[in-house]
């Protein structure tokens, strides 16, 4: 495991026990059993849906895409802000967002 990923169960220990698992080069961030982020190249990327992807956007942090062929394909990941790295706040808050996120696409399946 990464020592990146290590770190990030320090900056989710107020949010709540998180879990990691390897995914396609990266890793998938779980809690409760719902994956409400990812990692590709060191960096977390965290769930979004329709109300919670302006968030992201207002703060200038990007959606995570790759190549898929001839096409570039957005998920609905984007970016975590700096931020929760250093307070554990706002590690909280963000987390929320995006397991609340999570929580809306499997009630939907």
């Amino acid at each position: 495991m990464s020592e990146f990923v290590d770190f990030l169960h320090e900056v989710f220990a107020d949010f709540g026990p998180i879990k990691s698992r390897k995914m396609f080069g990266g890793y998938g961030i779980y809690y409760e059993g719902i994956m409400i982020g990812l990692i590709a190249d060191d960096m977390l990327y965290l769930k979004t849906d329709k109300t919670t992807e302006k968030k992201f956007i207002d703060k200038g942090l990007k959606p995570f895409k790759y190549d898929k062929g001839n096409k570039i394909v957005k998920m609905s990941y984007y970016l975590a802000p700096e931020e929760i790295y250093d307070d554990p706040e706002d590690a909280v808050y963000w987390a929320r967002l995006a397991y609340q996120a999570a929580l809306g696409v499997k009630s939907k399946k």
